[in-house]
């Protein structure tokens, strides 16, 4: 136990210059606590901490991708690579040199 609590101090020693919190407040710097915790709030307890929801380490992850691809509006261009990996893996894989028969 006192092993844990000597490598966090030993790292926090080693991190000190970057934990000066009222220089970086006085120089208008963020402080990305405060962000990391918003956006935590945001993508996983508004959606994973529901009242009798059960979650699994692969759905909480696929539902987390997909609201990260929301909020950061990259929706319509996963979107596309999607729609494109799915064509490959499902009809142009069956075809000589990857390529799907075009219409007569």
């Amino acid at each position: 136990m006192r092993r844990n609590a000597d490598r966090c101090a030993a790292y926090l020693l080693a991190k000190k210059d970057y934990l000066n919190y009222p220089q970086a407040l006085s120089a208008g710097w963020p402080i990305a606590t405060g962000i990391i915790e918003g956006a935590c709030r945001h993508l996983v307890k508004d959606r994973l901490d529901l009242t009798g929801a059960r979650w699994g380490l692969p759905g909480a992850e696929a539902i987390l991708k997909l609201r990260a691809l929301r909020s950061n509006d990259d929706w319509d261009s996963y979107w596309r690579f999607h729609l494109n990996q799915e064509r490959h893996r499902t009809h142009q894989t069956r075809y000589a040199d990857n390529a799907s028969p075009t219409a007569a």
